[in-house]
Protein backbone atom coordinates (compact mmCIF):
# COMPACT_ATOMS: atom_id res chain seq x y z
CA UNK A 1 0.00 0.00 0.00
CA UNK A 2 0.98 3.46 -0.50
CA UNK A 3 1.42 5.31 3.01
CA UNK A 4 2.82 8.76 1.52
CA UNK A 5 -1.03 10.33 2.20
CA UNK A 6 -1.90 9.84 5.66
CA UNK A 7 -4.94 11.39 7.19
CA UNK A 8 -6.65 11.48 10.10
CA UNK A 9 -10.70 11.95 11.33
CA UNK A 10 -10.67 12.17 14.79
CA UNK A 11 -13.90 13.13 16.91
CA UNK A 12 -14.46 13.98 20.29
CA UNK A 13 -17.27 11.33 21.97
CA UNK A 14 -19.73 14.40 23.38
CA UNK A 15 -23.27 13.23 21.53
CA UNK A 16 -24.02 12.46 18.32
CA UNK A 17 -22.07 12.90 15.36
CA UNK A 18 -23.63 15.77 13.17
CA UNK A 19 -23.50 16.56 9.91
CA UNK A 20 -20.42 19.11 9.70
CA UNK A 21 -18.56 16.22 11.60
CA UNK A 22 -19.75 13.56 9.03
CA UNK A 23 -18.24 15.67 5.92
CA UNK A 24 -14.75 16.36 8.08
CA UNK A 25 -14.41 12.74 8.17
CA UNK A 26 -15.52 11.85 4.21
CA UNK A 27 -13.19 14.50 2.81
CA UNK A 28 -9.63 13.31 4.35
CA UNK A 29 -10.78 9.44 3.66
CA UNK A 30 -11.33 10.40 -0.07
CA UNK A 31 -8.05 11.85 -0.09
CA UNK A 32 -6.36 8.77 1.33
CA UNK A 33 -8.18 6.08 0.14
CA UNK A 34 -8.02 7.59 -3.79
CA UNK A 35 -4.03 8.13 -3.83
CA UNK A 36 -4.07 4.08 -1.94
CA UNK A 37 -3.36 5.81 1.31
CA UNK A 38 -3.91 5.26 4.77
CA UNK A 39 -7.20 7.28 7.08
CA UNK A 40 -6.51 6.59 10.84
CA UNK A 41 -9.97 6.69 12.90
CA UNK A 42 -8.46 8.72 16.20
CA UNK A 43 -10.87 9.08 19.37
CA UNK A 44 -9.73 12.41 21.21
CA UNK A 45 -11.72 11.99 24.83
CA UNK A 46 -10.03 13.83 26.70
CA UNK A 47 -12.15 16.56 27.72
CA UNK A 48 -13.88 14.25 30.76
CA UNK A 49 -16.33 17.25 31.66
CA UNK A 50 -18.39 16.70 27.93
CA UNK A 51 -17.49 12.49 27.75
CA UNK A 52 -20.97 11.00 27.13
CA UNK A 53 -20.71 7.42 27.33
CA UNK A 54 -21.68 5.36 24.35
CA UNK A 55 -21.00 8.01 22.09
CA UNK A 56 -17.75 6.05 21.05
CA UNK A 57 -19.43 3.45 19.82
CA UNK A 58 -22.21 5.12 17.90
CA UNK A 59 -19.08 7.12 15.92
CA UNK A 60 -18.07 3.92 15.17
CA UNK A 61 -21.32 2.65 14.02
CA UNK A 62 -22.00 6.04 12.01
CA UNK A 63 -18.75 5.67 9.87
CA UNK A 64 -19.11 1.79 9.43
CA UNK A 65 -22.68 2.48 8.53
CA UNK A 66 -21.45 5.15 6.22
CA UNK A 67 -18.60 2.67 4.52
CA UNK A 68 -15.99 4.73 5.66
CA UNK A 69 -13.45 1.82 6.65
CA UNK A 70 -10.16 3.11 8.29
CA UNK A 71 -7.22 1.71 8.24
CA UNK A 72 -5.78 2.37 11.85
CA UNK A 73 -8.38 2.90 14.92
CA UNK A 74 -10.39 1.00 17.19
CA UNK A 75 -11.30 -1.97 16.56
CA UNK A 76 -7.84 -1.94 13.58
CA UNK A 77 -4.81 -1.47 15.74
CA UNK A 78 -1.17 -0.31 14.14
CA UNK A 79 1.24 0.77 14.94
CA UNK A 80 1.03 4.20 16.53
CA UNK A 81 -1.55 2.05 19.01
CA UNK A 82 -3.45 3.46 21.68
CA UNK A 83 -6.27 5.35 19.36
CA UNK A 84 -7.92 6.73 22.31
CA UNK A 85 -6.15 10.04 23.50
CA UNK A 86 -6.72 9.25 27.30
CA UNK A 87 -5.02 5.70 26.80
CA UNK A 88 -2.02 8.28 25.33
CA UNK A 89 -1.38 10.24 28.41
CA UNK A 90 2.21 8.89 28.63
CA UNK A 91 3.26 9.86 25.02
CA UNK A 92 2.15 13.37 25.99
CA UNK A 93 4.04 13.75 28.71
CA UNK A 94 7.40 12.42 26.71
CA UNK A 95 6.48 15.11 23.98
CA UNK A 96 6.09 18.01 26.73
CA UNK A 97 9.02 17.05 28.71
CA UNK A 98 11.13 17.90 25.26
CA UNK A 99 8.99 21.45 25.66
CA UNK A 100 11.04 21.64 29.30
CA UNK A 101 13.73 20.82 28.33
CA UNK A 102 14.04 23.02 25.86
CA UNK A 103 12.98 26.21 27.84
CA UNK A 104 9.85 26.53 25.89
CA UNK A 105 6.94 24.98 28.50
CA UNK A 106 6.41 25.94 32.59
CA UNK A 107 4.30 25.03 34.88
CA UNK A 108 1.87 27.83 35.84
CA UNK A 109 0.68 27.64 39.45
CA UNK A 110 -1.86 30.86 39.06
CA UNK A 111 -5.28 30.07 40.35
CA UNK A 112 -7.99 30.72 38.10
CA UNK A 113 -9.57 33.47 39.40
CA UNK A 114 -6.21 35.72 38.92
CA UNK A 115 -6.04 35.27 35.49
CA UNK A 116 -9.95 35.91 35.64
CA UNK A 117 -8.94 39.45 37.20
CA UNK A 118 -6.10 39.49 34.41
CA UNK A 119 -8.33 39.53 31.77
CA UNK A 120 -10.77 42.01 33.88
CA UNK A 121 -7.62 44.73 33.83
CA UNK A 122 -6.88 44.01 29.58
CA UNK A 123 -10.66 44.45 28.84
CA UNK A 124 -10.92 47.71 30.84
CA UNK A 125 -7.55 49.02 29.30
CA UNK A 126 -9.32 47.96 26.29
CA UNK A 127 -6.42 45.97 25.12
CA UNK A 128 -6.75 42.35 24.25
CA UNK A 129 -6.01 39.48 26.65
CA UNK A 130 -3.13 37.73 26.69
CA UNK A 131 -1.64 35.51 29.02
CA UNK A 132 2.16 35.86 28.47
CA UNK A 133 1.59 39.30 29.03
CA UNK A 134 1.28 38.21 32.43
CA UNK A 135 3.48 34.83 32.69
CA UNK A 136 5.00 34.15 36.25
CA UNK A 137 8.75 35.53 36.93
CA UNK A 138 9.42 32.47 38.78
CA UNK A 139 7.60 29.18 38.24
CA UNK A 140 7.92 25.95 40.12
CA UNK A 141 9.41 22.79 38.58
CA UNK A 142 6.86 21.19 37.05
CA UNK A 143 4.52 17.85 37.94
CA UNK A 144 0.82 16.53 37.48
CA UNK A 145 -1.90 18.39 38.81
CA UNK A 146 -0.29 21.77 37.97
CA UNK A 147 -1.14 23.03 34.34
CA UNK A 148 1.78 23.59 31.75
CA UNK A 149 1.97 26.43 29.61
CA UNK A 150 3.93 26.48 26.36
CA UNK A 151 6.22 29.57 26.54
CA UNK A 152 5.11 31.38 23.00
CA UNK A 153 7.90 33.44 21.26
CA UNK A 154 5.88 35.99 19.47
CA UNK A 155 6.80 36.33 15.43
CA UNK A 156 4.89 36.53 12.47
CA UNK A 157 4.24 33.20 10.49
CA UNK A 158 3.16 32.67 7.22
CA UNK A 159 1.77 29.50 5.56
CA UNK A 160 -0.21 27.65 2.82
CA UNK A 161 -3.75 26.09 2.91
CA UNK A 162 -4.51 23.73 0.35
CA UNK A 163 -8.16 25.05 0.45
CA UNK A 164 -7.45 28.99 1.18
CA UNK A 165 -4.48 29.26 -0.11
CA UNK A 166 -1.18 31.54 1.69
CA UNK A 167 -2.11 32.90 4.98
CA UNK A 168 0.13 35.05 7.44
CA UNK A 169 -0.50 36.36 10.56
CA UNK A 170 1.54 38.82 13.16
CA UNK A 171 2.61 38.05 16.25
CA UNK A 172 -0.53 39.65 18.13
CA UNK A 173 -2.28 36.20 18.01
CA UNK A 174 0.34 34.19 19.49
CA UNK A 175 -0.09 33.16 23.36
CA UNK A 176 1.17 30.79 26.14
CA UNK A 177 -1.21 28.18 25.38
CA UNK A 178 -2.30 25.27 28.17
CA UNK A 179 -0.41 21.91 27.15
CA UNK A 180 -1.51 19.99 30.24
CA UNK A 181 -4.32 20.21 32.30
CA UNK A 182 -4.29 19.91 36.03
CA UNK A 183 -5.90 16.39 35.20
CA UNK A 184 -3.16 15.50 33.79
CA UNK A 185 -4.50 15.07 30.05
CA UNK A 186 -3.51 17.27 27.37
CA UNK A 187 -5.79 20.08 25.66
CA UNK A 188 -6.35 19.56 22.42
CA UNK A 189 -3.85 22.55 21.27
CA UNK A 190 -0.85 20.08 22.73
CA UNK A 191 -2.96 16.78 21.70
CA UNK A 192 -3.41 16.57 18.01
CA UNK A 193 0.13 17.81 17.10
CA UNK A 194 1.86 15.29 19.22
CA UNK A 195 -0.66 13.12 17.39
CA UNK A 196 -0.83 13.77 14.28
CA UNK A 197 3.38 13.15 14.52
CA UNK A 198 3.20 10.07 16.18
CA UNK A 199 0.85 8.62 13.48
CA UNK A 200 2.59 10.30 10.24
CA UNK A 201 -0.45 12.12 9.28
CA UNK A 202 -0.02 14.57 5.99
CA UNK A 203 -3.09 16.11 5.57
CA UNK A 204 -4.91 17.45 8.44
CA UNK A 205 -8.62 17.89 7.04
CA UNK A 206 -11.33 20.62 9.79
CA UNK A 207 -13.15 23.17 9.70
CA UNK A 208 -12.31 26.88 8.92
CA UNK A 209 -12.77 27.37 12.41
CA UNK A 210 -9.54 26.49 13.29
CA UNK A 211 -7.85 28.46 11.65
CA UNK A 212 -7.08 31.32 14.35
CA UNK A 213 -5.68 29.11 16.37
CA UNK A 214 -2.81 28.00 13.37
CA UNK A 215 -0.15 30.72 14.68
CA UNK A 216 0.08 29.11 17.91
CA UNK A 217 -0.04 25.26 16.13
CA UNK A 218 2.83 26.52 13.96
CA UNK A 219 4.88 27.65 16.58
CA UNK A 220 4.54 24.06 18.47
CA UNK A 221 5.42 22.62 15.38
CA UNK A 222 8.62 24.71 15.71
CA UNK A 223 9.46 24.35 19.01
CA UNK A 224 9.10 20.43 18.89
CA UNK A 225 11.08 20.37 15.61
CA UNK A 226 8.12 19.08 13.45
CA UNK A 227 7.81 19.12 9.99
CA UNK A 228 4.20 20.68 8.78
CA UNK A 229 1.41 18.77 7.68
CA UNK A 230 -0.79 20.27 4.64
CA UNK A 231 -3.44 21.69 6.29
CA UNK A 232 -7.16 21.47 4.60
CA UNK A 233 -9.61 24.12 5.53
CA UNK A 234 -13.13 23.09 5.32
CA UNK A 235 -15.64 26.28 5.09
CA UNK A 236 -18.55 25.84 7.28
CA UNK A 237 -21.88 24.28 6.32
CA UNK A 238 -24.20 26.76 6.70
CA UNK A 239 -28.14 27.29 7.61
CA UNK A 240 -30.49 26.88 4.93
CA UNK A 241 -31.61 30.25 5.55
CA UNK A 242 -28.52 33.31 6.00
CA UNK A 243 -25.13 32.68 6.32
CA UNK A 244 -24.79 31.27 9.48
CA UNK A 245 -22.75 27.97 10.44
CA UNK A 246 -25.91 25.03 10.67
CA UNK A 247 -26.52 24.62 14.14
CA UNK A 248 -29.14 22.83 16.17
CA UNK A 249 -31.79 26.10 16.19
CA UNK A 250 -31.45 25.56 12.53
CA UNK A 251 -32.55 21.99 12.71
CA UNK A 252 -29.66 20.52 12.56
CA UNK A 253 -30.05 16.95 12.86
CA UNK A 254 -27.03 14.31 13.82
CA UNK A 255 -26.45 11.24 11.57
CA UNK A 256 -28.37 9.47 13.46
CA UNK A 257 -31.32 11.21 12.90
CA UNK A 258 -31.50 10.57 9.29
CA UNK A 259 -30.34 7.38 9.37
CA UNK A 260 -33.64 6.55 12.08
CA UNK A 261 -35.45 8.34 9.20
CA UNK A 262 -34.56 6.01 6.39
CA UNK A 263 -31.69 7.63 4.64
CA UNK A 264 -29.67 5.74 2.56
CA UNK A 265 -25.64 5.34 2.96
CA UNK A 266 -25.12 5.98 -0.28
CA UNK A 267 -27.21 9.23 -0.65
CA UNK A 268 -25.95 10.70 2.83
CA UNK A 269 -22.47 10.22 1.36
CA UNK A 270 -22.86 11.60 -1.96
CA UNK A 271 -24.98 14.72 -0.85
CA UNK A 272 -22.41 15.36 2.05
CA UNK A 273 -19.52 14.75 -0.37
CA UNK A 274 -20.80 17.43 -3.00
CA UNK A 275 -21.90 19.96 -0.18
CA UNK A 276 -18.81 22.28 -0.83
CA UNK A 277 -17.24 20.25 -3.72
CA UNK A 278 -17.93 19.21 -7.17
CA UNK A 279 -16.15 18.08 -9.79
CA UNK A 280 -17.03 20.97 -12.43
CA UNK A 281 -19.64 18.67 -14.10
CA UNK A 282 -22.99 18.46 -13.72
CA UNK A 283 -23.54 14.99 -12.41
CA UNK A 284 -24.87 14.68 -9.41
CA UNK A 285 -25.99 11.19 -8.01
CA UNK A 286 -22.34 9.46 -7.15
CA UNK A 287 -20.89 5.91 -6.20
CA UNK A 288 -18.51 5.83 -3.38
CA UNK A 289 -16.12 4.49 -6.25
CA UNK A 290 -17.44 7.38 -8.56
CA UNK A 291 -16.49 10.37 -5.76
CA UNK A 292 -12.90 8.18 -5.46
CA UNK A 293 -12.14 8.36 -9.36
CA UNK A 294 -13.79 12.31 -9.09
CA UNK A 295 -12.70 14.12 -5.97
CA UNK A 296 -10.08 16.58 -6.00
CA UNK A 297 -8.65 19.00 -2.98
CA UNK A 298 -8.09 21.46 -5.58
CA UNK A 299 -12.42 21.62 -6.47
CA UNK A 300 -13.27 22.16 -2.68
CA UNK A 301 -14.71 25.56 -2.48
CA UNK A 302 -13.57 28.03 -0.32
CA UNK A 303 -16.67 29.36 0.83
CA UNK A 304 -19.46 28.26 3.03
CA UNK A 305 -22.40 25.83 1.27
CA UNK A 306 -25.94 26.33 2.54
CA UNK A 307 -27.36 22.61 3.45
CA UNK A 308 -30.30 22.00 2.05
CA UNK A 309 -32.56 19.04 3.07
CA UNK A 310 -34.64 19.16 0.23
CA UNK A 311 -32.21 18.33 -1.71
CA UNK A 312 -30.78 15.33 0.61
CA UNK A 313 -33.62 13.86 0.35
CA UNK A 314 -34.09 14.01 -3.57
CA UNK A 315 -30.76 12.58 -3.52
CA UNK A 316 -31.83 10.05 -1.48
CA UNK A 317 -34.79 8.94 -3.37
CA UNK A 318 -32.35 8.95 -6.53
CA UNK A 319 -30.30 6.26 -4.48
CA UNK A 320 -33.48 4.42 -3.86
CA UNK A 321 -34.68 3.84 -7.64
CA UNK A 322 -30.56 3.13 -8.51
CA UNK A 323 -30.49 0.44 -5.74
CA UNK A 324 -33.59 -1.23 -7.19
CA UNK A 325 -32.80 -0.36 -11.25
CA UNK A 326 -28.82 -1.98 -10.28
CA UNK A 327 -29.52 -4.67 -8.05
CA UNK A 328 -33.08 -5.72 -7.90
CA UNK A 329 -35.75 -5.01 -4.99
CA UNK A 330 -34.73 -7.67 -2.79
CA UNK A 331 -31.46 -5.37 -2.47
CA UNK A 332 -34.06 -2.70 -1.12
CA UNK A 333 -36.30 -4.73 1.00
CA UNK A 334 -33.37 -6.20 2.81
CA UNK A 335 -32.97 -2.67 4.42
CA UNK A 336 -36.63 -1.50 4.81
CA UNK A 337 -36.80 -4.12 8.12
CA UNK A 338 -37.74 -1.29 10.72
CA UNK A 339 -39.28 1.37 8.36
CA UNK A 340 -42.83 -0.68 7.51
CA UNK A 341 -46.00 0.07 9.78
CA UNK A 342 -46.04 -2.05 12.96
CA UNK A 343 -49.45 -4.23 10.88
CA UNK A 344 -47.45 -5.33 8.33
CA UNK A 345 -45.29 -7.85 10.86
CA UNK A 346 -47.77 -10.64 9.98
CA UNK A 347 -47.60 -10.59 6.49
CA UNK A 348 -45.00 -12.40 4.17
CA UNK A 349 -42.32 -11.34 2.60
CA UNK A 350 -42.79 -12.04 -0.33
CA UNK A 351 -46.15 -9.69 -0.12
CA UNK A 352 -43.96 -6.91 1.63
CA UNK A 353 -42.02 -7.04 -1.30
CA UNK A 354 -45.00 -7.07 -4.24
CA UNK A 355 -45.53 -3.71 -2.24
CA UNK A 356 -42.50 -2.23 -1.94
CA UNK A 357 -42.19 -2.81 -5.71
CA UNK A 358 -44.84 -0.65 -6.63
CA UNK A 359 -44.36 1.94 -4.20
CA UNK A 360 -40.70 2.43 -4.06
CA UNK A 361 -40.65 4.78 -6.97
CA UNK A 362 -42.37 7.56 -4.49
CA UNK A 363 -40.06 7.36 -1.72
CA UNK A 364 -37.91 9.73 -0.71
CA UNK A 365 -37.53 7.88 2.79
CA UNK A 366 -37.49 4.66 3.68
CA UNK A 367 -39.36 6.04 6.86
CA UNK A 368 -42.09 7.34 4.25
CA UNK A 369 -43.19 3.37 4.11
CA UNK A 370 -45.24 3.49 7.54
CA UNK A 371 -47.57 6.02 5.90
CA UNK A 372 -47.44 5.44 2.19
CA UNK A 373 -48.12 1.61 2.54
CA UNK A 374 -50.37 1.47 6.02
CA UNK A 375 -53.66 0.47 3.72
CA UNK A 376 -51.82 -2.68 2.11
CA UNK A 377 -51.95 -4.23 5.24
CA UNK A 378 -55.26 -2.76 7.56
CA UNK A 379 -58.38 -1.88 6.05
CA UNK A 380 -58.67 1.61 5.72
CA UNK A 381 -61.01 3.73 7.70
CA UNK A 382 -64.10 4.55 5.46
CA UNK A 383 -63.65 8.27 5.73
CA UNK A 384 -67.27 9.85 3.22
CA UNK A 385 -66.42 13.51 3.53
CA UNK A 386 -63.01 12.93 2.16
CA UNK A 387 -64.60 11.12 -1.06
CA UNK A 388 -67.20 13.72 -2.06
CA UNK A 389 -64.94 17.01 -1.14
CA UNK A 390 -62.07 15.02 -3.64
CA UNK A 391 -61.90 17.57 -6.35
CA UNK A 392 -62.80 15.08 -8.96
CA UNK A 393 -66.00 13.62 -7.38
CA UNK A 394 -67.39 16.42 -5.61
CA UNK A 395 -69.98 17.42 -8.56
CA UNK A 396 -71.23 13.83 -8.38
CA UNK A 397 -74.11 12.59 -5.47
CA UNK A 398 -73.64 9.72 -3.16
CA UNK A 399 -76.29 7.96 -5.49
CA UNK A 400 -74.46 8.78 -8.47
CA UNK A 401 -70.97 7.84 -6.64
CA UNK A 402 -73.20 4.52 -5.68
CA UNK A 403 -74.21 3.56 -9.11
CA UNK A 404 -70.70 3.90 -10.21
CA UNK A 405 -68.98 1.52 -7.60
CA UNK A 406 -71.62 -0.59 -8.14
CA UNK A 407 -70.97 -1.02 -12.08
CA UNK A 408 -67.10 -1.46 -11.12
CA UNK A 409 -67.39 -4.15 -8.59
CA UNK A 410 -70.16 -5.60 -10.98
CA UNK A 411 -67.21 -5.56 -13.84
CA UNK A 412 -64.49 -6.41 -11.63
CA UNK A 413 -65.75 -9.38 -10.12
CA UNK A 414 -66.24 -11.01 -13.47
CA UNK A 415 -62.48 -11.06 -14.13
CA UNK A 416 -60.90 -14.38 -15.02
CA UNK A 417 -57.66 -13.79 -13.42
CA UNK A 418 -57.06 -10.74 -11.06
CA UNK A 419 -53.85 -9.72 -12.49
CA UNK A 420 -52.21 -6.14 -13.54
CA UNK A 421 -52.64 -6.80 -17.27
CA UNK A 422 -56.79 -8.08 -17.16
CA UNK A 423 -57.36 -4.94 -14.28
CA UNK A 424 -55.66 -2.64 -16.60
CA UNK A 425 -57.86 -3.65 -19.46
CA UNK A 426 -61.20 -3.73 -17.25
CA UNK A 427 -60.44 -0.31 -16.25
CA UNK A 428 -60.19 1.01 -19.38
CA UNK A 429 -63.49 -0.96 -20.27
CA UNK A 430 -65.02 0.77 -17.49
CA UNK A 431 -64.15 4.06 -18.69
CA UNK A 432 -65.94 3.75 -21.67
CA UNK A 433 -68.90 1.82 -20.55
CA UNK A 434 -69.48 4.87 -17.88
CA UNK A 435 -68.10 7.74 -19.62
CA UNK A 436 -66.39 9.33 -16.93
CA UNK A 437 -62.63 10.96 -17.06
CA UNK A 438 -60.19 8.73 -15.80
CA UNK A 439 -59.41 11.18 -12.94
CA UNK A 440 -63.22 10.76 -12.41
CA UNK A 441 -63.28 6.98 -11.90
CA UNK A 442 -60.02 5.97 -11.47
CA UNK A 443 -59.71 8.46 -8.01
CA UNK A 444 -63.41 7.39 -6.60
CA UNK A 445 -61.78 3.66 -6.88
CA UNK A 446 -58.39 4.55 -5.38
CA UNK A 447 -60.36 6.50 -2.06
CA UNK A 448 -62.14 3.71 -1.58
CA UNK A 449 -59.64 0.90 -1.79
CA UNK A 450 -57.22 3.14 0.01
CA UNK A 451 -58.53 6.72 1.38
CA UNK A 452 -54.83 7.59 0.99
CA UNK A 453 -53.54 10.95 -0.59
CA UNK A 454 -52.16 9.00 -3.44
CA UNK A 455 -51.16 5.36 -4.40
CA UNK A 456 -49.29 3.65 -7.08
CA UNK A 457 -50.82 2.94 -10.45
CA UNK A 458 -54.64 2.01 -9.94
CA UNK A 459 -54.35 -1.46 -11.78
CA UNK A 460 -51.18 -2.67 -9.87
CA UNK A 461 -52.27 -1.33 -6.52
CA UNK A 462 -55.59 -3.51 -7.00
CA UNK A 463 -53.11 -6.84 -7.92
CA UNK A 464 -51.36 -6.58 -5.12
CA UNK A 465 -54.42 -5.86 -2.29
CA UNK A 466 -55.87 -9.13 -4.45
CA UNK A 467 -59.57 -9.63 -5.58
CA UNK A 468 -61.12 -10.91 -2.11
CA UNK A 469 -59.63 -7.36 -0.28
CA UNK A 470 -60.02 -4.83 -3.32
CA UNK A 471 -63.94 -6.16 -3.98
CA UNK A 472 -64.35 -5.80 -0.28
CA UNK A 473 -63.41 -2.41 0.25
CA UNK A 474 -65.69 -1.36 -2.33
CA UNK A 475 -68.48 -3.07 -1.39
CA UNK A 476 -68.07 -1.37 2.49
CA UNK A 477 -67.76 1.88 0.67
CA UNK A 478 -71.00 1.56 -1.73
CA UNK A 479 -72.75 0.17 1.06
CA UNK A 480 -71.65 2.99 3.35
CA UNK A 481 -72.97 5.89 0.85
CA UNK A 482 -76.51 3.69 0.42
CA UNK A 483 -76.42 4.33 4.64
CA UNK A 484 -75.78 7.53 4.87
Amino acid sequence: MNTSIKTRFAPSPTGHIHIGNLRSAIYPYLIAKQANGQFVLRIEDTDQARFIEGATELIIDTLQWLGLDWDEGPLKNGPAMPYYQSERREIYLKWAQKLIDSGRAYADPTPSDQIARYREQDNAAKIPFLYRNHRPDHTPNWQLGIPLRFKTEPKNYTWHDEVMGDMQTGPEVLDDIVLIKTDGLPTYNFAHIVDDAEMGITHICRGVEFLSSMPNYLALYEALGLKRPKFVSLPHILAPTGNKKLGKRDGAKSANDYRLAGILPEAMLNYLACLGWNDGTEQEIYSKAELLRAFSIERIQNSGARFDENKLLWTNGQWIRKLVDEQGIDALYSRTSSFWPNTAEAYPNDYKKRVLAIIYDRLKTLADLRTMTAYFFTDPKIDLNSLMNNKFLKKFSEAELFDLLSITINTLSQLETWQADSLQASLNHLLAQTGKKPAELFSLIRIAISFAPFSPALHLTLEVLGENTSLARLNAVRTALAHD
